[in-house]
């Protein structure tokens, strides 16, 4: 993986949204938190724009995304938020210019796409908090802007999981990739898939029917992609729903069948997705994975 520059106060951070709409309100107090810590934050043209449920149309977004990716003096581009939409754009971004200056970029769910193209290209990413989630209801930085904030300026980080009844208990060294589950399921059979063979993948999801999780589950199983893990870490299954016809398992249920076979370690429940807590991981670099009946500890190699 290409390693990329820590920022420091005086970077210059982009914000542009590939995907959903999204109001000022959301997004000013944290450039102004930002901006309070000296780096230069610059907004794309359309950040703000409407179509129907994008951030404005195709064209908009993709052209925003694109002047951030070519931008040399640029650090960071961080996502303002996800939704749906970056697919609709990916074919259109051209990263010559981003590989000769590459530079981190932020955000998590839709924006799983784009953390798949990267770690293809072997540039590591932060699967991590966007600015709506920034700051608390007082206006102070909460917990996971603080670990996304760590990551890139590049410093050690370390998380301690509680255990759950699901863990499968083993150590695992590798490359993390992953993000939002249907996303990462979508992409199958196109140039955007990723490989997770000898990798440590994390999976998170929203607002998804059990059976059709479980479809997902054993695509990913039938493509092989659950065979030669270095370890599996799941995050948060936030507001899944059920058939008025219950389908009788749980998430975590429906991942510790489908990897039963296997022995590779198995976290469940680090708080990353769509929760409360959306704790900061960075894609493409090295992580270590302790699943012992006390709990996980993950600590990002070589810090």
């Amino acid at each position: 993986m290409i390693a990329l520059q820590p920022i420091k106060p005086g970077s210059t951070i982009r914000i542009v949204s590939p995907a959903g709409k999204i109001d000022k309100k959301y997004v000013m107090p944290a450039v102004n938190w930002l901006e309070e810590q000296g780096y230069t934050v610059k907004l794309g043209e359309h950040v703000f724009a409407r179509h129907f449920q994008f951030a404005g149309t195709d064209e908009q977004r993709a052209a925003d995304v694109q002047e951030a990716l070519d931008d040399s003096d640029c650090d960071a581009i961080i996502c303002s938020r996800g939704g749906y939409g970056t697919v609709r754009i990916i074919q259109r971004l051209d990263f010559t210019q981003f590989l000769k200056k590459p530079k981190w970029l932020v955000g998590f769910s839709d924006i799983t796409i784009l953390h798949s193209r990267l770690h293809n290209l072997n540039v590591p990413t932060i699967h991590g908090v966007m600015p709506r989630y920034f700051l608390d209801g007082k206006g102070a930085p909460r917990e996971d802007l603080m670990s996304m904030m760590k990551l890139i300026k590049g410093e050690g980080i370390s998380y301690e999981v509680d255990a759950t009844e699901f863990d499968r208990r083993g150590a695992a060294t590798g490359q993390l990739l992953g993000g939002n589950l249907s996303i990462v399921n979508s992409l199958h059979g196109t140039k955007y898939d990723i490989d997770t063979a000898g990798k440590i993948l994390f999976l998170e999801d929203i607002d998804e029917f059990l059976y059709h999780t479980d479809r997902m589950v054993h695509q990913l199983k039938l493509s092989g992609k659950l065979d030669n893990l270095a370890g599996l870490i799941l995050g948060d299954f936030t507001d899944m729903k059920d058939n008025e016809s219950p389908f009788g398992q749980t998430v975590h249920e429906i991942f510790a069948e489908a990897v039963k076979d296997r022995d590779y370690p198995v976290c469940y429940g680090f708080p990353g997705g769509h929760d409360k807590k959306n704790l900061a991981l960075a894609f493409g670099r090295e992580w270590q994975l302790d699943v012992a009946e006390s709990g996980t500890r993950l600590r990002l190699k070589g810090d």
